[in-house]
């Protein structure tokens, strides 16, 4: 069964569409009651636009992009020369379109802000998961996402090329230190957690010793947090395969590699969707004239 959340049915990361009301609130964040400087443009007025990146982006958001201007005017043509997960250069046209000028004055903002955040979190998953190629091991993302975009952002960062963790609190069990205190221990935590309705279950540790009780109570997943290398090295030796093994914490581009070249299965990066340098995107908008 699908699942159904805010009237968003979550079937597949690859499926993932914005809603109306979603675009809605993000265009009435800009414009209120009207776009005041585009309603000096005459009604009547047509126009095409080109939108370029001025550098190396992995592109995606394409669906968000036109639902910005669809929901404006639904006479908007849009032309895109690349989709969702390639690589584009510097100078690289994006996409193409035609239509009221007023529309494309208005959605303008709306439309590159989601455009370029969103290839701003598949250019930096990419990197993510360049740095691990060859080691067997995912780079999953978590929920440090920006509040209203966090199926978007799940979505870039399958098309950046890393993986999806749980979407939020209501799809798998994640006990962080703050439940194993409320809990008790640990091994009463994943015994109240495997009680309780079917679900993954991952317990965050933050020693060996934490490791070690973690292991005996049989967890779907543990995650190991702020671990050292040789840490993680004896955690996946003592291990040896009987449960899912997850780093998380202060881990970097310039470390990661080292991380996954322990044998863990998962790394989790909350800067996947946190820290974000937005791809620096401009449409350049010309008249039409019959």
């Amino acid at each position: 069964m699908p699942i159904i959340i805010s009237g968003k049915q979550i079937t597949s990361h690859y499926s993932m569409q914005p809603s109306t009301s979603d675009i809605a609130a993000f265009l009435a964040e800009d414009m209120g009651n009207g776009d005041l400087t585009a309603n000096i443009i005459p009604l009547a007025t047509r126009a095409s636009a080109t939108v370029i990146t001025r550098e190396h982006a992995i592109l995606c958001g394409q669906a968000w992009f036109d639902a910005v201007f669809r929901q404006l005017d639904q006479q908007v043509e849009i032309e895109w020369l690349h989709r969702d997960g390639d690589a584009v250069t510097a100078g690289s046209q994006l996409c193409r379109l035609e239509g009221s000028a007023r529309a494309l004055l208005s959605g303008e903002r709306t439309a590159l802000n989601l455009l370029q955040t969103l290839s701003a979190t598949a250019t930096c998953a990419r990197q993510y998961a360049d740095a691990v190629a060859g080691t067997g091991c995912k780079v999953l993302d978590t929920r440090k996402t920006i509040p209203g975009l966090r199926l978007a952002q799940k979505y870039a960062v399958r098309c950046g090329g890393c993986f999806n963790h749980r979407i939020g609190l209501f799809d798998a069990i994640l006990i962080k230190e703050n439940h194993i205190i409320a809990a008790g221990s640990i091994a009463r935590a994943v015994a109240s957690a495997k009680a309780g309705p079917q679900a993954s279950i991952e317990i965050e540790v933050e020693n060996l010793q934490e490791f070690r009780l973690a292991l005996a109570a049989r967890p779907d997943r543990i995650m190991l947090d702020n671990f050292p290398i040789a840490d993680t090295l004896r955690a996946v030796q003592e291990n040896n395969g009987k449960v899912e093994l997850e780093a998380s914490g202060n881990i970097t581009l310039q470390n990661i590699r080292s991380v996954a070249e322990t044998g863990v299965d998962y790394i989790s990066i909350g800067a996947l969707t946190k820290n974000l340098h937005a791809t620096d995107l401009s449409m350049r908008i010309e008249l039409l004239t019959d």
